[in-house]
């Protein structure tokens, strides 16, 4: 169980705007319409609670009875501040449900989360409504709760819907002084404050950092830089679509590839080329896992499929001349062909089949908010001849060790073997287990391992209510930890996925309250400065998440 991030009692301060005379003077936009703050709770006394829900059947039946304790909870403290909440019954499952369900509520509302749900079965039926919105979740890793929580939340915010958040890890919600204190200040106000200190615009870049970015911007303005998307965001990430008219004025451009095309693409890549990438990622040192417990059928004959998919990848990335890869996969393709987290792996690594000796940025689900700071962090990295290695998490789940606040970062795919060996040239660390059954019937490996310590930068990119790119930015460290230690956080959370410990630079309030994503970007090395500068250089809005003053 985590320990409950204290309440930072700090007032809310508003940030200021970035410095004009280091950004790039963007195309003007009208000025957005003034949003009607939401209404308060205030007299009101009743409260509707709703289920966000996955569009997979079995996810809800597994976390049935952790909603219903959660709601248990949540109407205990809702009536103890003399409240009449009511449930909405059911999992919204689709976006209809949440529209017809929703849609005619104008009760104050509040979301529970307690596993992976998918945003527009919350979005679609709250926007350009102004009735106050909570999104609730407990506090844990083994039901990522929270994930969807920050998922929906940042969905919201792109289409300019106001919600607040809450959170809590106690055994009794209503003996949580600090979660009970946050529910009363919703159901009075309508919304929830939270300390704005962490959240910078401004950081001393040096002027070799503004250099060096500016050569990088200049190279992109040169070329701009092609996203090739097989297919879009999946499991309703609102929030991870961006589209051309976002991503042309950063120096990006996209283009769409129906992942379908690899069903049959992958049938015709030559037995020889499999057989050659196989033996390449075992003499590179990828550990795999093939019929262990609940991996019955698992077989070095799954992972060849799975090296199929990465090879007619591949092939479209180099017939569209494309600089990086979104890939969609879920859910269209789950009962179709195996998992392509290994696949992913491969591509953000140096040491893969086929390769330049390069990694090629992969963003699992087709997140243009993580492939976007990924392509970026890889260039800069490069240009300081450093490895270009990003990797793609999750954020999952927090605890503290020995006095620190640690974030568990976990993603089942696009982790790059860099952060296991630190050697670009090999794939020793990485081990592939069968992605859980019942989440992918087709059988298939992960790309996991445990990351090595060392300092990061890590990013973000999100779409802010004016419709604005920003970049999210902050240092880190991925941290060691004591085995026993890291396999009870990994077992709490999906053993098959790779692992970090990484302490973001900042509160966990900080990061619970204002991030913008389930996702984020981090790679090993200091390029905080020079992402600042880049980002400014190319357009972004940026805010840099920062327990200190930002250098």
């Amino acid at each position: 169980m985590a320990t409950k991030p204290k309440a930072d009692k700090a007032a809310a301060s508003k940030a200021t705007s970035e410095s004009p005379s280091t950004k790039v003077p963007a195309t003007k936009k009208p000025a957005p319409a003034a949003k009607a703050a939401p209404r308060a709770v205030g007299s009101a006394r009743k409260v509707a609670v709703f289920w966000p829900g996955d569009y997979r059947q079995k996810p809800n039946e597994w976390a049935l009875p952790h909603s219903q304790e959660t709601t248990r909870q949540l109407l205990s403290a809702l009536k103890k501040l003399g409240r009449s909440p009511y449930v909405i019954e059911g999992y919204l499952r689709k976006p209809g449900e949440a529209i017809s369900k929703l849609g005619p509520i104008t009760d104050p509302m509040v979301g529970v989360f307690v596993h992976w749900t998918y945003a527009p079965h919350t979005v679609d039926g709250v926007v350009g409504k102004d009735n106050p919105l909570l999104l609730a979740s407990n506090f844990s890793g083994t039901w990522p709760g929270l994930v969807a929580l920050l998922n929906t939340a940042a969905s919201l915010e792109s289409v300019g819907r106001h919600a607040s958040r809450v959170w809590t890890d106690a055994a009794d919600w209503t003996e949580d002084a600090t979660f009970m204190d946050r529910l009363d200040q919703w159901c009075s106000t309508g919304r929830i404050a939270y300390s704005e200190a962490e959240l910078h615009n401004e950081a001393s870049v040096a002027s070799s950092a503004i250099e060096l970015a500016g050569e990088v911007a200049a190279e992109i303005r040169h070329k701009r830089i092609l996203a090739l998307m097989l297919g879009d965001t999946s499991m309703g990430m609102i929030n991870g679509y961006f589209g051309p008219r976002s991503l042309y004025p950063i120096g990006f451009s996209e283009h769409k590839v129906d992942q379908a095309w690899l069903i049959e693409r992958s049938q015709a890549i030559s037995e020889k080329r499999v057989e050659d990438a196989f033996k390449f990622v075992k003499d590179r040192g990828a550990s795999f896992h093939w019929k262990e417990a609940d991996a019955a059928d698992f077989t070095p004959e799954a992972t060849k499929q799975q090296l199929r998919g990465y090879l007619a990848a591949l092939d479209l990335v180099d017939e569209f001349q494309a600089d990086c890869l979104g890939w969609q996969y879920q859910l269209g393709l789950i009962t179709a062909l195996p998992p392509s987290d290994f696949a992913e792996g491969l591509f953000n690594s140096h040491a893969r089949p086929e390769g330049n000796g390069h990694a090629i940025m992969c963003s699992t689900e087709a997140d243009q908010g993580n492939l976007v700071p990924m392509e970026l962090m890889k260039r800069v990295l490069e240009k300081k001849g450093l490895p270009g290695a990003v990797m793609f998490h999750d954020v999952r789940w927090g605890a503290m060790h020995k006095g620190r606040w640690l974030w568990v970062l976990l993603n089942s795919g696009s982790c790059s073997a860099y952060a296991f060996n630190h050697d670009v040239k090999s794939l020793e660390g990485v081990h592939s287990y069968r992605q859980p059954s019942g989440y992918f019937p087709v059988p298939g490996g992960t790309f996991a391992g445990v990351s090595k310590p060392g300092e990061l930068t890590w990013a973000r990119t999100w779409i802010d209510r004016e419709g604005d790119l920003v970049m999210d930015l902050g240092r880190g460290e991925s941290v060691h930890l004591p085995e026993q230690v890291r396999e009870r956080w990994w077992q709490g959370t999906t053993r098959q996925w790779p692992f970090m410990a990484a302490d973001l630079g900042c509160s966990p309030d900080t990061v619970m309250a204002h991030y913008m994503s389930n996702h984020i970007a981090v790679a090993y090395g200091d390029i905080f400065g020079e992402m600042v500068a880049l980002s400014r250089a190319l357009g972004f809005k940026v805010r840099i998440m920062s327990s200190g003053t930002p250098k």
